[in-house]
């Protein structure tokens, strides 16, 4: 008898991927794979545990499908990726309904502790980090027509706010060759955008080549004669290199699409932040960019009420918003993270402060967007369809300048054709809903 095992994947992209490499194993291993982790035999959740907010929707989630198991519905219940790992026994000691807690450098064990689980064995393990694997097989668990490409796993950079590489460790690199033969094969399995991510893509490279190597990758990705769309995430304003921006000006595969977490841009904040720049040089950096890059769109996230957070700087945050006008941006208070270097600071913020200054910046930004939405009537755009809006009743998709589950969508109708998802189409914008533009399909 086969088993039966679904997966809920939390958090990032990152941890998607892992999710997928998980489920390949399982298949390999004659596992039944579901799509909806509430029907099967063995649960698993694939953690976040980034930020507070993070932690609680994976407790939440573990203890849904707790009850599940309570009730006889599922048979065991397996714990993965950061939540398991950051907090590794006392995940257990908390949550006894679970029946294994594993680290990211066990998920190649993962068939294996689910037969254990399923035969009413407890199971904690937990593996150094880097034991984590970053290559194998995945079952893509995107739309048949985008794929992330993770190039790389853990981080360097040590942001005093950020617990990630207590989690994920060290950075470490893929070669350059692995990546091209995975991105190819998802290629040949019908992905027409690859999105390629790391905790921070720019720093590519650095641990195995010596010096960065985004640009050489792209260039190599760019080659692969499927792929219509190669779209770069996360990547840090200090090593955007005049090489990597031309390459990106240069091929017209990769979108103009630029994901830069910059964070803050008052100096003195920044450096608190283990972080690089000032309001000057972000802003000489982007209009560089801008400049080089011709209909860039640019994404970027804040954090307000940062430890010692005065109002004069966060007015600073709000003016650099308002003058740089950001396509695409994402602000969020400042999460105190337990043995981050940030959490022992003085001068911590009040929760309704941070959230009030967040929300006054998001505001901004919703003008801001709006704003550009309008400037797009009477253009035409190339779309990516991804799928009918019943309520709506027309079809919903993606603009280059728009990354799936993190922006918005472009709605638009289609006379007579019915446009199959992941197919690409030309729109006229003639009009927009908040942030949404609308159109018609030419």
């Amino acid at each position: 008898m086969k088993y039966k095992v679904g997966i809920v994947s939390l958090g990032c992209a990152k941890n998607q991927v892992d999710a997928e490499m998980l489920l390949a194993k399982l298949n390999k291993d004659d596992f039944e794979i579901v799509a909806d982790a509430a029907m099967c035999d063995a649960a698993i959740v694939n953690t976040c545990a980034f930020i507070e907010p993070a932690k609680q929707e994976s407790i939440e989630e573990i203890l849904e499908l707790a009850k599940l198991k309570a009730e006889g519905k599922i048979k065991c219940l397996i714990v993965t990726g950061c939540l398991a790992e950051r907090y590794q026994k006392d995940v257990m000691k908390q949550l006894p309904e679970i029946d294994a807690c594993v680290g990211i450098g066990a998920n190649d064990k993962i068939a294996q502790i689910i037969k254990t689980a399923l035969l009413g064995n407890k199971t904690e393990i937990f593996p150094p980090k880097d034991e984590l694997m970053l290559e194998g097989e995945r079952i893509q668990s995107t739309p048949r027509h985008y794929a992330y490409l993770k190039i790389a796993d853990g981080c360097d950079n040590h942001c005093t706010y950020c617990a990630i590489p207590m989690i994920r460790g060290k950075y470490r690199s893929r070669t350059v060759e692995n990546l091209v033969k995975e991105a190819r094969w998802l290629s040949e399995g019908g992905v027409k955008e690859l999105i390629v991510i790391a905790q921070d893509t720019s720093y590519y490279g650095t641990d195995i080549y010596g010096k960065p190597q985004l640009p050489r990758l792209l260039k190599e990705l760019c080659k692969i004669d499927g792929l219509k769309w190669i779209r770069v995430l996360y990547c840090y304003p200090e090593r955007l290199t005049d090489e990597l921006i031309n390459t990106i000006a240069s091929e017209d595969k990769i979108v103009k699409y630029l994901d830069l977490p910059l964070q803050h841009c008052n100096k003195e904040l920044l450096k608190r932040m283990n972080r690089k720049g000032s309001y000057e040089e972000l802003k000489a950096l982007i209009e560089k960019l801008r400049a080089k890059i011709p209909n860039l769109t640019l994404r970027s996230t804040f954090i307000t009420g940062f430890p010692g957070e005065t109002e004069e700087q966060f007015e600073e945050l709000s003016r650099f918003v308002d003058e740089i006008k950001f396509q695409r941006m994402g602000c969020f208070p400042y999460s105190q993270e337990e043995d981050t270097p940030a959490a022992k600071l003085p001068g911590q913020i009040d929760e309704d402060v941070k959230q009030k200054r967040a929300e006054i910046i998001m505001e901004q930004q919703q003008l801001i967007m709006e704003q550009y939405a309008e400037e797009m009537i009477g253009k035409e755009v190339e779309a990516v369809v991804e799928g009918f809006d019943k309520y709506a009743e027309c079809y919903f998709g993606r603009t280059a300048g728009d990354c799936p589950e993190v922006d918005g969508n472009i709605f638009f109708t289609c006379p007579g054709v019915k446009p199959a998802e992941g197919s690409f189409v030309k729109v006229r914008i003639t009009d927009s809903l908040g942030i949404d533009p609308v159109g018609e399909m030419i």
